[in-house]
């Protein structure tokens, strides 16, 4: 109970929060583009009606971080969902001069998005590669999403991962599910 209360405090400062920012520059709304057929189920003029918060957590592994630009896909059982480039271009909490996605580190982001007929249960986070050090070992990401007339969901996702050219799995992408997963910690994977 306690924890419910707790995660529906914290969507709702980041909704405030994000409310507050008001609204960032154009080219920040290109990073934000919507898969399926969401953008006729969120309503609204541009259909980013919902506050996702997500947190992401870089392995401790040494060389674990990277300077790649990464980004996440968000989506509902249903399959309707939206895909940010840029996390850090859309909605990065860390500060001015922060160096997100460095060994050890926990980096938080929050913003805008259109709202999913049910909470995001699918994800697939990328990594363009980029920079001196483009490998990168994800440990987990965490979802949470609020909107008008709508609770708060929560969605973990355990990556464990290398998203990396030159470390197994051999792949800058890594596709994680928690869709069938129930109370009893069954999950499709």
């Amino acid at each position: 109970m306690a924890a419910k209360m707790l995660l529906s405090f914290a969507a709702l400062l980041s909704f405030f929060a994000v409310l507050a920012a008001g609204s960032r520059s154009p080219d920040v709304q290109a990073v934000v583009a919507p898969l399926g057929s969401t953008a006729a189920a969120a309503g609204g003029s541009n259909g980013h009606e919902c506050v996702y918060t997500i947190y992401v957590a870089t392995g401790s592994i040494w060389m674990g971080g990277t300077d790649a630009v990464v980004g996440v896909t968000l989506a509902a059982a249903d399959g309707r969902g939206f895909r940010i480039t840029d996390l850090a271009r859309w909605g990065g909490l860390m500060g001015a001069g922060h160096d997100y996605y460095e060994r050890g580190n926990v980096d938080v982001f929050s913003g805008r998005g259109p709202c999913l007929p049910s909470p995001p249960c699918r994800m697939i986070l990328t990594s363009d590669g980029s920079g001196e050090n483009h490998g990168w070992y994800c440990r987990s990401v965490e979802v949470t999403a609020t909107g008008p007339r709508a609770g708060c969901a929560k969605a973990e996702f355990g990556v464990d991962q290398w998203l990396a050219r030159d470390a197994t799995p051999y792949q800058l992408y890594a596709e994680r599910s928690v869709c069938l997963r129930g109370k009893g910690g069954d999950a499709e994977e």
